[in-house]
């Protein structure tokens, strides 16, 4: 069992020293089989984390050597670089919505909608509102401009493409329920936004998985000003947002979702190139966030903050050990929205 690493943290120059390896040799450690993802931690001993730079590979099933092919091994270390294995299970995206009857869900209708709570395309089961977002405006006076200047036309709920846009399958200005249809969101009773723009999701097998780019499984949906709140359910409003060089193992984060309501958690993994499977489809995204378990079924779409409430990303999909997030710089530039009034 993993140590929390929350005491053991890299430097943005640590993370960045060992980025060219990690781009060179991910691709030979991706075409092992029990292989799902690469990224960049710390190394583990015995169960505690070193704080000694790595490479980290991500395996659905932990092994010992001798129950391996010798092809399947990974090397203790690369062009000087130490490797790691962590164990992350099955990765998945998803909305197949679990209820634990210890944990008070978010699944109750409310006006105006807040992060944190159920919401859902009127195709899927259901969701979560990540916060609420404006288009960004132009640059102000300000040289660069931390923000635009002028008056918002258009207000937003924003979450994951699988959640608002049925995994690219929707239609701009479908209805969008909150709560979602598994909690009880009918339509037109509780409509409360229409679908905008979505990022499209790459997915194999139309798509080999190495020539995909994803970075994003995010979405937006309009809705009306007086029914959208930015206070985000027991994490209060955002005061900024992370840029994705910025984001460091050990950082500890938080989050408010549908199913877990509020969790915490640690960065255990940063720039991860992850194959996240959703159904039958398989789409591998680069440049993502991994923290440690602290989501479920249904939680997609929460916004990830540091615990003093500035925000680094959008989850989208976990399994039983580890939680998946997009960069929330990443999410902001692709749909061009604000998701703070500044950057932290």
């Amino acid at each position: 069992m993993r140590q929390d690493p929350s005491n053991i943290s890299l430097s943005v120059e640590d993370q960045q020293s060992i980025q060219k390896v990690k781009r060179e040799v991910e691709n030979e450690l991706l075409n092992c089989n029990h292989v799902v993802g690469v990224g960049i931690g710390v190394k583990y001993e015995n169960g505690q984390a070193t704080g000694t730079p790595s490479i980290v590979t991500l395996v659905n099933q932990k092994l010992p050597e001798d129950q391996l092919a010798s092809a399947e091994i990974i090397p203790k270390e690369v062009k000087g670089i130490k490797t790691d294995v962590f164990e992350v299970g099955h990765i998945v995206a998803g909305t197949n919505v679990t209820m634990n009857p210890d944990i008070q869900t978010l699944t109750k209708r409310v006006r105006p909608a807040k992060g944190g709570y159920s919401v859902g395309h009127k195709d899927i089961t259901a969701g979560t509102i990540g916060t609420c977002v404006y288009d960004i405006l132009p640059g102000g006076s300000n040289n660069p401009p931390v923000h635009g200047e002028g008056i918002p036309s258009r207000y937003y709920i924003l979450s994951n493409n699988h959640v608002l846009a049925n995994s690219n399958d929707a239609s701009i200005g479908d209805p969008i329920l909150q709560p979602g249809p598994w909690d009880g969101g009918v339509d037109p009773a509780d409509r409360i936004a229409s679908l905008t723009r979505f990022v499209p999701i790459e997915f194999s097998p139309q798509v080999p998985l190495e020539k995909q780019n994803n970075l994003v499984d995010a979405a937006i949906a309009e809705g009306q000003f007086d029914d959208l709140d930015r206070h985000v359910y027991w994490n209060g409003n955002v005061r900024g947002w992370r840029k994705k060089a910025e984001v460091t193992v050990g950082t500890r984060v938080t989050k408010t979702g549908r199913t877990t309501s509020k969790t915490f958690g640690t960065v255990n993994v940063v720039n991860a190139t992850i194959d996240v499977s959703y159904g039958s489809k398989v789409a591998r995204f680069k440049n993502q966030i991994v923290t440690t378990n602290m989501s479920a079924g249904g939680d997609s779409g929460s916004l990830i903050t540091t615990v003093d409430h500035v925000a680094i990303g959008l989850l989208f999909a976990g399994s039983a050990y580890a939680t998946i997030t997009n960069h929330i710089e990443d999410v902001r530039s692709l749909l061009r929205i604000e998701v703070a009034d500044q950057i932290l």
